[in-house]
């Protein structure tokens, strides 16, 4: 990891995993192609007691994040990190209608992700950590 991310990171952590005014959480994935662990802070969306919502919207880019891809690579090999508690995740993206209720509630409760939908041609996946 950079040091520029693991200083980013760092500030977070000592705001109450937040940025911008969004929740965050660390979500760590094995890399695709290194197989070495890469962690990025992530928008958190509260989906239940126990599971979080995250979308790979690289901010409207018309690429995916890295993490989406070391995701599908490896989803046996997922962790979340959100207040100073570290875990491994089981991994579902949404489909479907269940992708759009869950897109629905991320734009009301993150404008800007409106915007990012706006930005880019791909379908920005939604992905359950549980």
């Amino acid at each position: 990891m950079g040091m520029m991310k693991n200083l980013m990171i760092g500030i977070h952590k000592r705001t109450g995993d937040r940025f911008a005014g969004m929740d965050l959480l660390y979500l760590t994935t094995v890399g695709a192609k290194s197989g070495k662990e890469r962690t990025s802070p992530v928008a958190r969306f509260a989906d239940g007691d126990d599971a979080w919502l995250v979308v790979a919207s690289n901010n409207g880019a018309e690429r995916h994040p890295a993490w989406y891809h070391n995701l599908k690579a490896h989803p046996d090999r997922v962790w979340i990190e959100h207040g100073g508690r570290k875990r491994a995740a089981q991994v579902e993206e949404l489909t479907g209608e269940r992708r759009e209720e869950a897109l629905g509630r991320i734009v009301a409760a993150q404008p800007r992700f409106a915007g990012y939908l706006k930005k880019t041609s791909r379908a920005l996946p939604v992905i359950r950590l549980s």
